[in-house]
């Protein structure tokens, strides 16, 4: 029996799961799919927002003041980058100028500190390869960027270091009973027992409501798709770029990565359900508009493509509660942007607010919330790096050419808490299979790995899990 089930694998259920590890409590994460950061989590933007879109009193305002402030000790304890590199809002018009004063007072009003309107030239002193169309811009120094995938990876290897239990390819088809003893069924047969759930299933958060009796709430899901520049573009920008948001939206944005990219995107449009193919039409969309905000957009160092379904509710804010018809069911949902922000601060109130008012909550004094960094070769000295060399010869050898990781830390990521078991999963971690070819030379290596780490045969390694095999046999 545990005390807390964390339904979802993403940012919001492993800081959440993380948290609990603070406490004496029995607790774990169930994930449908074969590794956690699979959805919103995997196709998110990386903003850390500053906190002045969102409307004054809302969820969404108080959890992205508060994420933000602690962002950056959040991912220094994980060993995940963080950059706080600005935000720009880019008015284009004399109405899209009145808008940025609004959003300025909005955002002080929210607590966002340090906003500033730009001139023209201030603008373009900052940013040199912003359209000459631009009239000015809002500019919030607090913004920033992480990596999302990296960061959920690290909440929840953190959080299974002190103690949290995984199971993924869990995919929930019943719950039953009530606070204390919910028995939560998958349809492969898994069962595990809980006193309390928390459902943090992003696009399956109404599924999980209705599944334990809740039907207060729905949830619609918006694909975005995105397009995403070689590192060799990495000063293009240095901020983030909005444009001014309007009835229609924010629409996409331009922002350097924390590992050197460059993103477009994304595009908003509804589908029925966790629809991740891009398009044509979504993918010229996003140069269009791109080229709208920036000259001379370098779509000739494109190296993929990409897009995935964000959540989000009829609620129009984040739901962070627990159910009124179902005691002991905690829902997070419909947190979209500033989702990934809000993180830290929304796992801090789940937990000592909504779960201490069902269980006592005492302290784990063997909690360690600090984790060893996953990516840690290319920042060694020459010395430290030889050193390391002579003590496990792995590390010496280069398996993917673009980005100079070495087999050592592919192994280092199968054996390491979340475990690494498919090729997208090592890439998530080390980011193997992320540079200019996109994998075309290292996957096959990659695989030879992860079948000999994990003592399974090639033909039974998987790009993503759930049946997205490499190979069908031997040809000789």
């Amino acid at each position: 029996m545990y005390d807390v089930v964390v339904v979802g694998g993403g940012i919001i259920g492993g800081a959440i799961l993380r948290e609990l590890t603070r406490y004496r409590l029995k607790v774990c994460l169930i994930e449908k799919q074969s590794d956690v950061a699979m959805g919103q989590s995997r196709a998110n933007s990386g903003i850390v927002h500053a906190g002045f879109d969102a409307p004054v009193g809302s969820l969404k305002a108080k959890f992205n003041v508060l994420g933000n402030a602690m962002m950056e000790n959040y991912a220094k304890e994980l060993s995940v980058k963080f950059k706080r590199n600005g935000s720009l809002v880019v008015a284009f018009s004399a109405e899209d100028m009145v808008t940025l004063s609004e959003l300025k007072a909005r955002g002080e009003e929210n607590g966002v500190t340090d906003l500033k309107i730009l001139d023209a030239d201030s603008l373009f002193e900052l940013e040199p390869n912003i359209s000459k169309n631009a009239l000015g811009a809002l500019y919030a120094p607090t913004g920033g960027i992480v990596c999302p995938y990296k960061l959920t990876v690290a909440v929840v290897g953190n959080a299974m270091d002190n103690g949290a239990d995984l199971y993924t390819n869990f995919e929930v088809s019943s719950i039953s009973g009530k606070f204390g003893d919910f028995t939560i069924s998958s349809q492969d047969g898994q069962n595990v027992k809980t006193k309390i759930i928390i459902n943090c299933a992003g696009i399956g958060c109404q599924k999980i409501a209705n599944l334990a009796g809740d039907y207060s709430f729905t949830i619609g899901g918006r694909k975005g798709e995105y397009i995403l520049l070689d590192r060799e573009c990495e000063n293009f920008v240095k901020q983030t770029l909005f444009f001014t948001p309007s009835k229609k939206g924010k629409g996409i944005l331009v922002s350097p990565t924390v590992d050197g990219n460059i993103i477009l995107g994304p595009t908003a449009k509804e589908v029925d359900d966790a629809n991740v193919l891009t398009s044509e039409e979504g993918l010229k969309e996003v140069q269009e508009k791109a080229s709208k905000m920036c000259e001379n957009v370098p779509f000739g160092q494109t190296i993929t493509s990409f897009a995935g379904t964000r959540a989000f509710c009829d609620r129009h804010d984040f739901i962070i509660e627990e159910s009124k018809s179902v005691s002991g069911l905690i829902n997070c949902a419909g947190i979209e942007s500033p989702g990934l922000t809000s993180a830290p601060a929304i796992a801090k109130f789940v937990v000592e607010k909504l779960v201490s008012s069902r269980i006592d909550l005492r302290f784990n004094t063997s909690f360690n919330g600090h984790r060893e960094p996953t990516d840690f070769f290319n920042s060694l000295s020459i010395e430290q790096k030889n050193q390391l060399i002579k003590e496990k010869p792995e590390y010496g050898k280069i398996v993917c050419r673009c980005e100079k990781i070495t087999e050592g830390e592919i192994i280092h990521a199968i054996k390491t808490n979340p475990p690494a078991t498919d090729i997208d999963a090592v890439k998530r971690r080390t980011r193997a299979g992320m540079g200019r070819c996109q994998g075309g030379f290292c996957q096959p290596q990659v695989a030879e790995i992860i079948a000999r780490e994990l003592g399974i045969p090639l033909e039974k390694v998987t790009k993503f899990g759930k049946g997205s095999y490499l190979l069908r046999g031997k040809t000789k």
